[in-house]
């Protein structure tokens, strides 16, 4: 039997949240860098699954399949396409930084005699969080895939809920009311699309007699899979509704900036940059992959959501005065562009969808971290109680202007080629829907630009007059964030390579081609 490469890059975090969870509590310095220690093991794992994944090859790659509960035909399946390769990659790269970047957010509070913060269990649970996503970008099994696409909410939960910022104003019962709130209306809505999902595995199970994707899909595909049409849609809405709250796509957004705003910067970071993910991951590889009908069926009004998306979720991040709910709407305006590439049923579309998963971590990352140590300089999440900061803290504020030139998608930068993409492969198949979408570029220079100017320019505010600059640990988290921006947004061919292929198999799937391709084959067949 060959190696079980992807068990192994799954099993390293769990294996090191058990640990971490178990250093003694007056250990708490060397349960930091066994975390760290293994959230490394688990990103050289990473590289190694990319190493060996052949873009030319087949579909799925490094499989493994195993009976697991064999009289409900679920199997113990796993395997990776370029999409999946990609978000593995991802998730380890962003672990590590959101290690270093909360290195004392879970130290004991001195100030505070009504509650402790266990070093440990929040190291663990980042851990543990890192180890569900990274099986569930590799599950080619439904059920399997369904189990940790829920169960990863239990440990986002307590760090929403147990770890919320510091940053906070008002008393200690206030802030904990609040963190209490975000995370339960996290944790319900969540349950509330997983649960419907549920609904629609048995009934996936109840008309495929299995849940293999890929026996699925390969039945579809050879015509033995008989599905009905109202059958099929149903069954897409109810794993769409559980990915689209995930996502998180309007109207199924509002837990978002509740988590984010109450979260420590690097759960944050968790949040949007890494678990969303799994939601628009999901929409390609399952909704697509086994219900392309519906999918198509559905386009019209999810391209008018994820409009809706781009449009309110960028509105309501220029509005905003507190920073870190602008990054969250900012994020509901990004998953948009994402949904929208994904919909429009373009390789183009999809191929900047999926580079925009990757790129939108990165540039979220940089952007959240650095105001997460600006926001923990001063004590206060609020636009307005900063200004000048540039003048005290330069390479604070410059990192800070790289990420923000990032989220606005500026040329030379990362997220830049995706949102191209995502806008032209969305205007060769729908031409209204393409420039309607481009007001979200807009915006998103407006609230960008805003944000800078008001908090790192002007005359330096008396708070901010002694604040220090970024210290070593600080550069070292930020300043890799920032090349990766830099050299994917001068060479995204590392990742196009990877990612193409699946594309192609995923359009193939829904039955699609390119407009222009579909133009070819009509002349084609008008001059025969």
């Amino acid at each position: 039997m060959s190696f079980p490469l992807l068990t192994v890059t799954a099993l390293v975090p769990a294996v090191g949240a058990i640990l971490t969870a178990a250093v003694p509590a007056a250990r708490r310095t060397a349960a930091k860098w066994l975390a760290l220690l293994f959230s490394l093991a688990t990103l050289a794992l990473a590289v190694l699954v990319a190493v060996r994944f052949e873009p030319g090859g087949d579909r799925y790659q490094l499989t493994e399949s195993h009976a697991w509960i064999a009289d409900f035909g679920v199997r113990y399946e796993l395997g990776v396409d370029g999409i999946g390769v990609a978000l593995i990659a991802l998730t380890a790269l962003l672990i590590p930084f959101v290690i270093g970047a909360g290195w004392h957010d879970a130290d004991p509070l001195e100030t505070s005699s009504s509650r402790w913060r266990p070093t440990q269990g929040f190291f663990a649970l980042i851990l543990l969080v890192e180890a569900m996503v990274v099986i569930s970008f590799e599950a080619t099994d439904v059920f399997l895939f369904y189990i940790f696409f829920e169960a990863m909410l239990i440990p986002m939960y307590f760090l929403i809920g147990g770890f919320g910022d510091r940053a906070h104003a008002g008393s200690d019962e206030n802030a904990a009311a609040q963190r209490s709130y975000a995370a339960v209306k996290f944790l319900l809505y969540n349950l509330a699309g997983g649960l419907i999902m549920l609904a629609a595995v048995i009934g996936l199970y109840v008309v495929a007699g299995n849940f293999s994707l890929q026996e699925i899909t390969a039945a579809r595909a050879a015509g033995t899979l008989d599905m009905a049409t109202n059958t099929e849609r149903l069954l897409f809405l109810g794993f769409f509704f559980a990915f689209a709250v995930k996502a998180p796509l309007w109207p199924l957004h509002t837990w978002l900036p509740n988590a984010m705003g109450e979260a420590t910067a690097p759960v944050a970071v968790l949040i949007t940059a890494i678990v969303d993910k799994v939601g628009t991951f999901a929409m390609l590889r399952f909704c697509l992959g086994l219900f392309p009908e519906a999918s198509k069926w559905a386009t019209p009004v999810i391209l008018v959501l994820a409009l809706i998306s781009i449009v309110y979720g960028a509105l309501l991040a220029v509005g905003q005065r507190d920073i870190k709910r602008l990054v969250a709407y900012a994020s509901i305006s990004h998953f948009g562009f994402i949904i929208l590439g994904i919909f429009a049923m373009t390789s183009q579309g999809q191929s900047g969808a999926t580079l925009y998963m990757v790129n939108h971590g990165i540039s979220t990352a940089a952007l959240m971290l650095v105001a997460g140590f600006l926001i923990s300089r001063r004590g206060s999440r609020l636009i307005a109680d900063y200004g000048g900061v540039q003048k005290v803290a330069p390479v604070l504020a410059g990192t800070f202007l790289i990420g923000g030139l990032a989220t606005l998608s500026l040329p030379g930068l990362a997220p830049f080629v995706s949102e191209f993409l995502v806008l032209v492969g969305t205007f060769a198949r729908y031409p209204v829907v393409g420039i309607i979408a481009t007001i979200g570029i807009v915006l998103a220079a407006l609230y960008t630009l805003v944000l800078y100017q008001r908090t790192m320019t002007g005359p330096v505010k008396e708070e901010v007059r002694t604040m220090p600059d970024l210290r070593a640990r600080e550069l070292l988290v930020i300043a890799p964030l920032i090349a990766l921006l830099i050299g994917l947004g001068v060479y995204p061919k590392v990742l196009t390579d990877i990612v193409n292929p699946a594309v192609k198999h995923t359009m193939s799937d829904v039955k699609q081609t390119d407009p222009n391709a579909e133009l070819s084959i009509q002349n084609l067949e008008a001059a025969k």
